[in-house]
């Protein structure tokens, strides 16, 4: 079954204005993992899992883990919803084309080869599928002698070959794991390419499903934290409505610059909302959740430059009609 991208939004609005109820303590992965799945299987769409996880996540660290998954359905909606998948893109150098120097290899009988090193992959760890983006080159040419041309592969974590080694815990988010793929001559299919240019179709835009999917989550988190806290009735109003506005992006095309547009007045909207809740969890109880906020909180501003940089790009692309 994949997910589709609409939502009903009365369905959407009675679970946001539900009863909060006060989550469980979910200390590691392991133990947040049936809820994410459980969440992931009663969903609807890729926006219902990260909301309904939100509201249900007992720390930020589980609201990112959870909408970064739905992310990767809104991108490829046919990914299996009993799988953890992960995205590795990000290199020593980066993660524009020219800084990945990961390769696929044709070779004589067909097959490819994936040789190279990621790093910074979210979950990847944890996770049973590998979405790994990589040079495509001829076997007669070393990967700087031509340009590159970047494809997705997706591959099993277990193929062998594949080496996972788990990255040092950030000081923020330190439950959610970021691992360090290696690829060591690995065999690949010609059938596990995804058809298309790889960064232009699924890297690029995965960036935005992944701004719209890991913001809601996070927005749902402190929602149900702001209705047990008591917040004033105002910030819990705008968190609705901002919620609903990821609601309706989700089933835009995360390529367009209008959509990159729209999203950038919703994540500045989230932005106000986020520095009024770290005013809000410092006024009150110094509860562990409260303390876990300010710690992660710093999170929030790591993408603000790349953001800024496609709202930049999505007006001039407007301007000059493309």
């Amino acid at each position: 079954m994949t997910f589709v991208q609409q939502t009903d939004p009365a369905r959407l609005l009675r679970t946001l204005v539900a009863p909060p109820i006060a989550p469980n303590l979910y200390p590691d992965l392991d133990s947040w993992l049936p809820i994410h799945q459980s969440l992931m299987a009663k969903a609807e769409s890729s926006i219902e899992v990260s909301i309904t996880t939100g509201l249900a996540a007992d720390r930020a660290g589980w609201a990112l883990a959870s909408g970064y998954q739905a992310a990767l359905r809104m991108l490829l909606p046919a990914l299996p919803r009993d799988a953890m998948v992960a995205m590795c893109i990000s290199e020593q150098g980066g993660n524009s084309p020219k800084a990945i120097e990961s390769t696929l290899t044709r070779v004589a009988d067909g097959q490819l080869l994936l040789t190279g090193c990621k790093r910074w992959t979210t979950l990847g760890p944890a996770s049973s599928i590998l979405l790994v983006a990589a040079r495509e080159v001829s076997e007669a040419a070393a990967p700087k002698d031509q340009r590159a041309r970047i494809r997705l592969v997706q591959i099993a974590s277990d193929t062998p070959g594949v080496v996972l080694e788990q990255m040092p815990t950030l000081a923020f988010i330190p439950e959610v794991p970021h691992g360090q793929p290696r690829f060591e001559a690995v065999k690949v299919s010609g059938d596990a390419l995804l058809p298309g240019d790889g960064y232009d179709r699924y890297v690029k835009p995965f960036r935005s499903c992944e701004d719209v999917l890991v913001s809601a989550a996070l927005l749902a988190y402190l929602l149900n934290q702001a209705r047990l806290r008591q917040w004033p009735h105002n910030w819990c109003e705008r968190a609705i409505s901002t919620l609903l506005s990821f609601a309706s992006l989700s089933t835009l095309d995360p390529s367009a610059p209008a959509t990159h547009l729209a999203l950038a007045g919703t994540l500045a909207s989230t932005g106000v909302l986020y520095e009024e809740a770290n005013g809000l969890f410092s006024a009150g109880v110094q509860d562990e959740a409260a303390k876990r906020w300010t710690r992660d909180s710093a999170l929030l501003k790591l993408a603000g430059p790349v953001r800024d940089q496609r709202a930049t790009r999505a007006w001039e692309r407007l301007q000059q009609g493309s």
